[in-house]
């Protein structure tokens, strides 16, 4: 589905694509914060919990450590400079989605989020986080399984070792 959006908006020309959730975990009122940051020369912008401290409310703790800690590995392991790797609030500018080959992004659920911002800082665009404050869901159940888990926790290295061997190439 973020695929076929990300498709939808560059067929149509628009210059800032916006991903978020649809069960009122991120306020709307935060794109504007997205918007500005690559109106303001960001690549990619990235609505983060964790870039001031640990903004997230009506969590339970495990949820909370489980999050923090896996994107404080895929900082270890990736050395990509974000603190909330796994954040599906997002703001794209036209080029970056233009350049990063789509078809080729391989990973679902958190695994997804992560490779997006790995492809995108690999072919050296420039990454913000903006903090925002994330509130439980009012909507839907979470996807959160140990397959999803396993996928990240495995496909942070799959990706490390193709950037490593020049296997992430963008589309231009």
């Amino acid at each position: 589905a973020y695929i076929a959006g990300f498709n939808y908006a560059l067929e149509r020309n628009y210059q800032f694509i916006f991903e978020m959730d649809c069960d009122f975990s991120h306020n709307p009122d935060d794109l504007v914060k997205l918007y500005q940051a690559c109106a303001g020369g960001a690549d990619l912008a990235i609505g983060s919990r964790y870039v001031t401290g640990v903004n997230v409310v009506n969590w339970p703790m495990s949820r909370v450590l489980l999050s923090y800690y896996a994107s404080a590995y895929v900082r270890f392991i990736t050395r990509m400079p974000v603190r909330d790797s796994t954040a599906g609030f997002k703001c794209y500018r036209r080029n970056t989605l233009e350049t990063i080959n789509l078809e080729k992004i391989k990973f679902k659920g958190y695994a997804f989020q992560i490779e997006m911002k790995f492809v995108a800082w690999t072919l050296g665009f420039k990454l913000k986080e903006v903090p925002i404050i994330f509130t439980e869901r009012l909507e839907g159940t979470s996807k959160m399984s140990g397959g999803i888990i396993r996928e990240a926790a495995f496909g942070v290295i799959d990706m490390k070792l193709r950037a490593l061997f020049g296997k992430i190439k963008g589309r231009k």
